[in-house]
């Protein structure tokens, strides 16, 4: 997988938020707008951090790559900052007009630990900013974003790429994962995942107790496989378009009553952006 990268500013202030951009071509001659974009996003107003993405082909880290789908991890300064960026950017215009498949969210920080390329891309206290769409979501079990980066030391490359078929395997049929995508930023070396989950018990039972993935944990820690890493966690408040085809966000829950569909954020009638109500993964 490949990708490029850049940060820049200064820790985030209290209204940071989050995104996330899922973007599917129909050939892999997108690849040059991971070049092209750079010079964009780095002037882009109130973007304090970013990351271009290559995706891979399966739901978590792996060896095989999609050239045809790229993704944009975002930290703004404020929501009207990524609106003005979706309204503005050439780049969000070439998504709409080129893309034969996007999806998107926005996403509230909740926590994290660790850094990306010795940064924290929220600051020094994500969980002291989430707002009130967050705090609503949170109080009702809703859906919960996790973003996991990691930067594999070369000696470990091998050892890791073995343990990822059977945590791939694990996430497919683990109830409460809406959906979850494997990222790179540089081929092999340095993988991310994102997921969404329908709520935090959910993301607990695969994080504590799959076997597989447990056991993943514990190699890492006791063999030193990375050389960085981070962990963070999201209330994922609006989503937009579609990952294969559904937006996940708004498939029917496991358990429980009603349905994503039923439900929005009360301030006025559903539109077609769902505000995080649902499961997600």
């Amino acid at each position: 997988m490949t990708a490029t990268a850049h940060a820049s500013a200064d820790s985030a202030p209290a209204s940071t938020i989050a995104s996330f951009h899922l973007v599917r071509y129909d050939t892999a001659s997108a690849m040059r707008h991971m070049a092209f974009d750079r010079p964009l996003l780095r002037d882009c107003g109130g973007l304090l951090f970013w990351r271009l993405l290559g995706t891979g082909r399966g739901r978590s880290m792996s060896l095989g790559a999609d050239l045809r789908r790229w993704a944009l991890f975002a930290v703004w300064r404020s929501a009207g900052d990524l609106e003005a960026f979706l309204r503005s950017s050439p780049i969000a215009a070439r998504w709409r007009a080129e893309a034969s498949e996007t999806w998107q969210v926005r996403l509230t920080p909740l926590s994290s630990r660790g850094t990306w390329t010795g940064r924290d891309p929220f600051g020094d206290a994500p969980g002291a900013r989430v707002g009130p769409v967050g705090g609503v979501v949170a109080a009702r079990g809703g859906p919960v974003a996790v973003l996991t980066r990691a930067s594999i030391r070369v000696r470990r490359l091998v050892a890791f790429y073995r343990s990822v078929p059977s945590v791939d395997e694990l996430l497919r049929r683990q109830d409460g994962c809406l959906a979850s995508i494997g990222m790179g930023e540089w081929p092999l070396a340095r993988q991310a995942t994102f997921s969404l989950w329908r709520d935090q018990d959910a993301m607990r039972g695969f994080a504590y107790r799959g076997a597989a993935h447990r056991r993943v944990v514990e190699r890492v820690r006791s063999h030193d496989w990375y050389a960085e890493e981070l962990f963070a966690r999201f209330i994922p408040y609006a989503s937009e378009g579609t990952w294969n085809g559904t937006d996940p966000l708004r498939t029917p829950p496991h358990h429980g009553t009603g349905s994503p569909r039923d439900r929005h954020d009360g301030t006025g009638p559903r539109r077609d952006r769902h505000h995080g109500t649902g499961p997600s993964c």
